[in-house]
């Protein structure tokens, strides 16, 4: 069956539009609490969210699908992604359920789903809630004996806990000057804590929520706000996450910015020197650059590369065996102490590698020297621009130009209205001169 509601990452669209509407999410929670319903136990779901104002018209929602068929609802408010990941294992649910539409603006939401593992659901069990979902459910509705309960949970020290604890062990951040911006996101309570009390100096961005301004000119989309702070604090890193945390950019004092595959490459050095990496190799998505692929063929080890989207690398790392993934983007998805990308565990495994140097992150951080790369999006109109003829022509053209020395990689946003074009090679010009045809082409078709 094929998948009309769930996308790259979950489900996400306009808030109080199709998809994203109070009915839907009913559906939603009727639909997956059905799906998770096995034994006679009672059943028991997570929801977390960001910060955003439709946050409140999806969390009641969702609340009266789950104790409509019988599942009881643990409410934990503004919350890290990856926390509401970790919660649902350390709390024994039976699924957990985030709303956030992560980089999105306020204007959007979104439904991510986790299983009683901690990890998001694959293709089949997503296709599985959408047949349940388009069909008659009142076959799942629990008799009013057996109607789940909801109570509230709105403490994050647990999750605080484990990210402390991810930090290397007799390792202090005392001394150091760090500014993190919570794109005024789930994390704005947590990150800064968590820094504060491994014992550094906390300048913090983005953490005044007020509904509308979750990633509005902040966080990791938008990291100049945190980079420019950097310069002016004089600080010794930047950390820019993005409203649900689950990802992140790092800024080193001089403000350059340190993308997911410079982070990869660190972690996978530091880790590999140790004896701690896992499967000889790391898992990263298509998008990932052709130098950091290089840097760990040079170092023996291999680049195991999927589709865009997390879940996709989790998938790869279990099946080779691995505990390093992620994405150039910022996701970072470290298995020893996180099932999904988790943005604030990320920051603190390069901080350990700048302590334990004790070299600046300048040094530390810039590990292999990247291809020049380009990313451009265009917005298209629902039509199928990629189909045409004279697109096909011009991929056609654009890789015999490359000649064997760069790479085209077009794609379809599994969250926006976007195609995505990225060209990457050793010559700077070249690419952008391909991308620059490319981008005309689609918007010519699909005008």
């Amino acid at each position: 069956m094929t998948r009309k509601l769930f996308g790259t990452d979950g489900i996400r669209g306009a808030a109080n539009q199709e998809p994203m509407t109070a009915e839907t999410a009913l559906r939603v929670g009727m639909g997956v609490g059905s799906y998770f319903i096995r034994g006679s136990h009672r059943h028991r779901a997570v929801i977390g969210k960001d910060t955003r104002l439709s946050g409140y018209l999806l969390e009641p929602a969702l609340t009266a699908g789950f104790i409509s068929v019988g599942v009881d609802v643990v409410l934990v408010g503004p919350m890290p992604t990856p926390a509401v990941a970790m919660l649902t294992r350390s709390l024994r649910a039976d699924l957990g359920v985030m709303i956030s539409a992560s980089h999105n603006p306020y204007q959007d939401n979104g439904i991510k789903i986790f299983g009683p593992d901690g990890r998001k659901l694959s293709d089949d069990a997503e296709a599985e809630i959408e047949r349940r979902m388009a069909g008659d459910m009142s076959d799942h509705l629990a008799p009013p004996d057996q109607l789940g309960r909801a109570r509230r949970l709105d403490n994050p020290g647990r999750y605080i806990e484990r990210a402390k604890q991810s930090f290397s062990r007799g390792l202090r951040l005392d001394g150091l000057r760090i500014v993190v911006d919570c794109a005024n996101g789930a994390a704005y309570r947590v990150a800064p804590g968590v820094l504060w009390e491994l014992g550094a100096e906390v300048i913090s961005l983005g953490v005044e929520p007020d509904g509308f301004n979750i990633n509005a000119d902040c966080g990791s989309t938008h990291p100049e706000a945190m980079r420019d702070r950097v310069r002016e604090e004089g600080a010794d890193l930047g950390i820019a996450l993005d409203g649900d945390a689950d990802r992140v950019i790092l800024a080193d004092e001089t403000g350059a910015l340190i993308d997911g595959d410079q982070m990869m490459a660190l972690v996978a050095n530091h880790w590999h020197g140790k004896g701690r990496l896992a499967g000889r190799g790391v898992v990263a998505t298509v998008m990932s650059n052709l130098g950091l692929e290089r840097h760990l063929e040079g170092m023996g080890l291999s680049l195991i590369r999927t589709p865009v989207g997390d879940r996709y690398v989790v998938e790869q790392m279990i099946q080779h065996g691995c505990n390093l993934g992620g994405e150039q983007s910022g996701h970072i998805i470290l298995s020893d102490f996180a099932t999904t990308g988790d943005g604030l565990i990320a920051a603190l495994q390069v901080l350990s590698v700048i302590v334990e140097r004790s070299q600046p992150a300048s040094e530390v951080c810039r590990v292999f020297e990247p291809l020049p790369q380009v990313l451009k999006n265009v917005r298209f109109n629902g039509g199928q621009p990629l189909e045409a003829p004279s697109f096909r022509k011009a991929m056609t053209q654009a890789e015999q130009r490359l000649a064997g020395s760069g790479r085209v990689l077009i794609r379809k946003s599994g969250t926006e209205p976007l195609i995505r074009v990225m060209v990457e090679g050793e010559d700077e010009v070249i690419i952008n001169e391909v991308a620059d045809e490319l981008v005309e082409t689609i918007r010519q078709t699909d005008a």
